[in-house]
């Protein structure tokens, strides 16, 4: 069970995202962008080593390749006598690594709270992020961003901890948001084959089959303390994982970051600048508190809005003193906001607002009580200022 800052008892909400078929997506869009005419996704194509050595591994497949049998892990001389036309590309880890970094960017819009658990998958702790919307719906919207600003597709699994969410992830794919709550564990994840549990090693299925353990529904219900003379430490964790039993913390980056942003997509077109104006409110509210977590405040506030037609919009304005106080970011917020009605024209309509701070520093300031007002006092990226009460008052 997961306690906020104020020790409330609250459920987390965990999402797993998992790209499509990386290796190769990236790839396609990779030599889309240089001018390719033929998407490598459409056609039998394999992401592999050198193809003059017998030795080399197929790292990534196409689905029309995977129709000819085509595994994952197997030498592409071997995946060449089963489709003799099928093309095949070398691997481009430092570009795959740029498309990974493109998908963190985007998703740190969403929540500062990302584990990235390898290149093409991450777990998100969205507990403190989901504002008035749900899990389900931020998923959504992250999907959907993912696939117009990115080119990929993605797999979304949700749950109350890592191990469910990365188990719904791995269902029906590809580009399909599923959910993994203990309720729905007996429907859904028991009358799987033993083997598809995550974290269980393909030498324990045999032993387990020996059991006649051959489903996870099986091993849940299996005596514990057999498994744990069995299988030792190992034992008790596939026990607790076929129940669906996981405490395991989302093991997110401490640094602090160089920008923080917040965004939604809108449930319905809105036209009205009073609107977007309290969604704003609501985005500048988190966004002060992500700077407030890190003790950092910020120069620079960035509104940005797209409309139902995609087009983009963007204002950026320096503020009076770096702040990480609501009212303050949302003030400078709200005269950026109302000139979206000049930039859009009249009766625009809005589907998506983003509110970032950039120019982020690390907050020294330091209050002082004087004589009943208040003196600030710190240093921001232009060196040591003070602000006395008359000048707070305004």
């Amino acid at each position: 069970m997961f306690y906020n800052s104020l020790g409330d008892n609250m459920e987390r909400k965990i999402m797993h995202i998992d790209v499509n078929n990386a290796f190769l997506s990236w790839s396609a869009l990779d030599l889309l962008s240089k001018g390719k005419t033929v998407d490598i996704r459409t056609i039998p194509a394999i992401i592999g080593g050198d193809e003059n050595r017998r030795a080399g591994i197929v790292l990534a497949k196409s689905n029309i390749a995977k129709q000819f049998g085509i595994v994952t892990g197997e030498t592409i001389y071997q995946a060449r006598k089963k489709c003799p036309s099928i093309k095949v590309f070398s691997g481009n880890y430092k570009m795959y690594r740029e498309y990974s970094n493109k998908l963190y960017n985007l998703l740190l819009n969403y929540t500062d709270e990302i584990e990235r658990y390898s290149i093409d998958e991450c777990f998100l702790d969205m507990t403190n992020f989901l504002m008035k919307s749900t899990l389900e719906e931020k998923a959504i919207e992250i999907q959907k961003r993912v696939n117009e600003e990115l080119g990929f597709t993605v797999n979304i699994g949700l749950s109350n901890n890592k191990l469910l969410a990365k188990m719904a992830s791995d269902f029906e794919k590809p580009n399909k948001i599923h959910t993994l709550y203990p309720k729905e564990i007996q429907d859904k994840m028991w009358p799987l084959p033993v083997g598809e549990l995550f974290m269980l090693g393909r030498k324990s299925v045999p032993k387990l089959y020996n059991m006649h353990i051959k489903t996870i529904g099986d091993l849940a219900k299996a005596n514990i303390n057999e498994l744990t003379n069995k299988f030792g430490k190992h034992g008790k964790m596939m026990w607790e994982y076929a129940n669906g039993i996981d405490e395991s913390e989302v093991i997110y980056n401490y640094g602090p970051p160089k920008s923080i942003g917040n965004s939604t997509t809108l449930a319905k077109d809105v036209s009205n600048v009073e609107t977007l104006n309290e969604i704003l409110l609501t985005l500048a509210e988190h966004v002060a508190y992500r700077l407030r977590k890190y003790k950092m405040v910020a120069n620079v506030v960035n509104v940005g809005l797209r409309t139902k037609d995609f087009k983009d919009f963007s204002h950026q304005k320096k503020l009076d003193f770096a702040t990480a106080n609501t009212k303050d970011i949302y003030l400078k917020t709200y005269e950026r906001g109302v000139g979206f009605t000049k930039a859009c024209g009249t009766g625009a309509l809005a589907t998506y607002l983003v509110l970032k701070e950039n120019n982020i520093i690390v907050d020294n300031e330091i209050k002082i009580l004087v004589d009943g007002g208040i003196i600030k006092a710190g240093v921001d990226k232009n060196g040591p200022y003070i602000i006395g009460p008359s000048e707070l008052i305004k």
